[in-house]
């Protein structure tokens, strides 16, 4: 038997119930799929993060992520609450940690200020897929209940990545983003058929100045109807608007805040910085604080 230390943590947020909930083992060793996938599916978050110790000199362990049915190779939001729970439970300074994800070795800052931490991931390689052709377009804003009418016409619906794909549905209207209801059989027949499990709805539509996106999330293929802030998708719509030259830039970075969780009231913000060489989108970064809700422990 081995005593396994469990945190929750609300990504994105500094006020517990906001944000979006990640379990977090933060000692996995000898803890076997099975075993982590059934840690998952017990505390029913949309994902959990397990860390585990190093096995070479190449990083400073690896991490792993599932939801309550399946693996995922990359997650935004319990990457940060990884990151928090392992600085809460080591004590530590502000650090760089590099972990071996299922998309390469990834570099993670700590940033320790008045006792309290924030955690910046530095995403996947970005990468953009064609624009779908319109007979897919339009089935994949039938099943989220949008007309053509209803979508920003500068916004192509096309799949982003930064390790986990999300299809960029861009909208005019905030009170339409909230009033979706998505048919989530249908959005789980076009992923079988896309090969991507998430969609991404986000508008311009903001009354904060400093926020520049609201979104919602849905990937009803890998168990998540909705899901509440995610880092995986805030941070490739930073790429998605620099390549497509949707948003003015100058220089070599751009950075903005995207707000998502207003209809299931889980609110939090996810800081995005995008590095530009060419005009292009090089290097993505996310920034979120994070809050404990809860530790225990588990006998397996």
């Amino acid at each position: 038997m081995k005593t396994f230390k469990i945190y929750q943590i609300d990504a994105f947020t500094k006020e517990r119930f906001n944000g979006n909930p990640a379990g977090v083992v933060v000692n996995a060793d000898r803890l076997t799929v099975i075993q982590m996938q059934q840690i998952a599916k017990e505390l029913n978050n949309s994902e959990t993060a397990f860390l585990f110790s190093p096995n070479d000199s190449d990083s400073d362990g690896s991490i792993r992520y599932f939801t309550p049915q399946s693996e995922v190779p990359i997650c935004g939001h319990a990457t940060i609450a990884a990151m928090y729970a392992k600085a809460v439970e080591d004590n530590l300074d502000s650090c760089i940690l590099r972990f071996k994800t299922q998309v390469g070795i990834l570099p993670f800052e700590i940033i320790k200020e008045k006792g309290d931490y924030q955690v910046i991931m530095t995403q996947g390689k970005f990468e953009l897929s064609p624009a779908f052709d319109s007979s897919t377009t339009e089935q994949i804003l039938s099943a989220l209940g949008l007309n053509y009418s209803d979508t920003d016409e500068r916004c192509p619906v096309q799949i982003a990545s930064t390790g986990h794909s999300k299809v960029m549905v861009g909208i005019k209207s905030r009170e339409k983003l909230n009033s979706l209801n998505p048919n989530y059989n249908s959005l789980i027949d076009l992923s079988r058929q896309m090969n991507c499990n998430g969609y991404f709805v986000f508008t311009f539509d903001s009354n904060d100045h400093e926020v520049l996106t609201y979104g919602r999330m849905f990937a009803p293929a890998i168990g998540i109807n909705e899901d509440s802030v995610t880092g995986n998708a805030n941070g490739p719509l930073g790429g998605y608007l620099i390549q497509n030259k949707i948003i003015d830039f100058k220089g070599g970075l751009y950075e903005f805040k995207g707000k998502q969780g207003e209809k299931i009231d889980r609110l939090g913000v996810v800081s995005v910085s995008v590095t530009i060489e060419n005009n292009l989108p090089s290097v993505i970064k996310i920034k979120g604080d994070a809050v404990v809700v809860f530790k225990t422990e588990i006998k397996i």
